[in-house]
């Protein structure tokens, strides 16, 4: 079952961040959108397969503060 979440996540200032963001994001099998302005990180994911933490940890990994 796909499911969607936004985080909000600290840390993120430019278009770097979004690719090291949405690269670790697709490593594991989730797909995420990142809100520069927002500071947050939509995320698709099928939680059969991909757990929310393991998504929180892909970002965290990268050096972001997950809220």
């Amino acid at each position: 079952m796909m499911k969607n979440v936004t985080l909000q996540v600290e840390g993120m200032s430019c278009n770097h961040c979004v690719a090291t963001i949405e690269g670790a994001l697709r490593e594991i099998g989730a797909s995420g959108k990142v809100d520069l302005a927002g500071k947050t990180v939509s995320v698709t994911f099928d939680e059969e397969k991909v757990s929310l933490e393991a998504v929180k940890e892909a970002i965290e990994e990268q050096g972001y503060d997950v809220k």
